[in-house]
């Protein structure tokens, strides 16, 4: 029986969680900004329509927001996470196999479920979730994954697809292919996009009209996969368990600039608990830290510096005391006065199982000032912040949390708070 895999993606999904309990904005521009009202995450389709791109500043386009009433909202992270997972659990009614590919993605094996008429099937998909949870999905089908990410693309792009598209016929598979730029296929970078226009392949078609073997050649055996996969031959499989992260970042901007030492190690101290967290979370350790801080590159007139150091440790480890320990250490090398920062984070790497054996040194003894290694303490204050979120936490210098990013436009947690839920009138 041949292969047939279905890719489910959430339209504007930041946008359309926030519709969901605002459901008098369908229809309206809508944007969704970054942790600090910075810059533009998610855009409605009609705030698309006015030509305003993903990432752009919020002050560049605040003419347009202005003049078209736009609606803001910062984001709510809590609110699509749960979102999210309440669309997932839709999903996998639908497919003996699934992977969760993103936040609003995932891949389901369709073999043999609704080979008789699987577009049918995918419009049953698309009312399910939309009836369960009020957020609007495209489904793109085909024999591989790459194929099913190019219906899903073409499904959004043109209405009269009504979101769906199957692309297990070869004719409909060529026919799209020569209308989408190469640049649209998935895995292809701009880099990759540029090296291969210079060879006078525009389209998808153009790529998978070449030799696999010619294009390895010439790039790598990713965009050779990406070759077979274009033509119907599977290459890569569902992932039902999503990998562990092998590398761990946290960061913030300031809602305001920071100067001193201690307000640094206490917006350092905030992330590398979170980090330790999502580390604990997948059950793995790290024994690589890195720290970097930076002033604005919006501001030309100050100062400008930016800084990172990093240090390998003797033995891995997942305790928040010691990453804050740590990251401490390595901030005041880098810290110097006289400059107004912006930006700071941690990034944790060489994460490896925490089942996975380690090297011990022959001669150990403590000269680190670092704390012994505490799973239980770890244990039980993970416990404690999943009962009473946000409630525990491990603390370099002072409380002072004034350097928070800002978030004046967000939305009630609708659907994980009591105190936040939807009210009728």
């Amino acid at each position: 029986m041949p292969t047939l895999l279905g890719l489910v993606d959430c339209n504007n999904f930041y946008v359309s969680c926030e519709r969901v309990f605002r459901p008098d904005l369908i229809g309206k521009p809508v944007m969704v900004l970054s942790n600090n009202d910075g810059c533009v995450v998610a855009r409605s389709k009609e705030v698309k329509d006015l030509g305003v791109k993903m990432g752009v500043p919020v002050f560049q386009v605040q003419q347009l927001i202005n003049q078209h009433q736009i609606q803001l909202f910062s984001s709510n992270y809590t609110l699509y996470a749960d979102m999210s997972s309440r669309v997932m659990a839709t999903l996998e009614a639908f497919a003996p196999s699934m992977e969760v590919y993103s936040i609003d993605e995932a891949f389901l094996d369709l073999t043999g479920v609704c080979q008789q008429d699987p577009v049918t099937y995918a419009h049953c998909i698309r009312k399910a979730v939309i009836r369960n949870t009020g957020i609007p999905v495209c489904v793109g089908m085909g024999p591989t994954k790459t194929l099913a990410k190019l219906a899903n693309f073409a499904a959004k792009k043109w209405s009269k697809t009504e979101g769906v598209l199957d692309l297990s016929n070869p004719q409909r598979r060529e026919k799209l292919m020569k209308l989408v730029p190469v640049g649209e296929v998935w895995g292809i970078g701009s880099k990759t996009t540029a090296k291969l226009n210079k060879l006078g392949i525009y389209t998808a078609w153009d790529l998978a009209s070449q030799s696999p073997q010619k294009i390895q050649k010439a790039f790598n055996v990713v965009v050779a996969r990406t070759v077979m996969e274009l033509n119907g031959s599977p290459c890569l499989e569902l992932e039902e368990i999503s990998p562990n992260k092998q590398q761990i970042v946290c960061s913030r901007s300031f809602s305001r600039r920071l100067t001193q030492y201690q307000e640094l190690s206490q917006a350092l101290s905030d992330f590398c608990s979170r980090a330790a967290e999502k580390l604990r979370r997948q059950q793995s350790v790290t024994s690589c830290v890195t720290v970097f801080i930076r002033t604005s590159p919006f501001n030309p007139h100050e100062p400008q510096y930016q800084r990172s150091a990093s240090i390998k440790l003797d033995a891995a480890t997942q305790d928040t005391r010691i990453l804050i320990t740590t990251a401490n250490r390595l901030l005041s090398e880098i810290f110097k006065m006289g400059y107004h920062y912006q930006k700071c984070g941690v990034q944790l790497s060489d994460i490896q199982s925490e089942s996975a054996p380690g090297q011990f040194e022959l001669f150990a003894f403590q000269d680190s000032n670092l704390p012994t290694e505490n799973s239980p303490l770890m244990i039980a204050m993970d416990q404690i912040n999943r009962r009473f979120p946000k409630k525990l936490s491990v603390a370099a210098t002072g409380f002072d949390k004034s350097w928070k990013p800002k978030a004046e436009r967000i939305s009630r947690r609708y659907t994980t708070d009591w105190r936040e839920l939807a009210v009728v009138k």
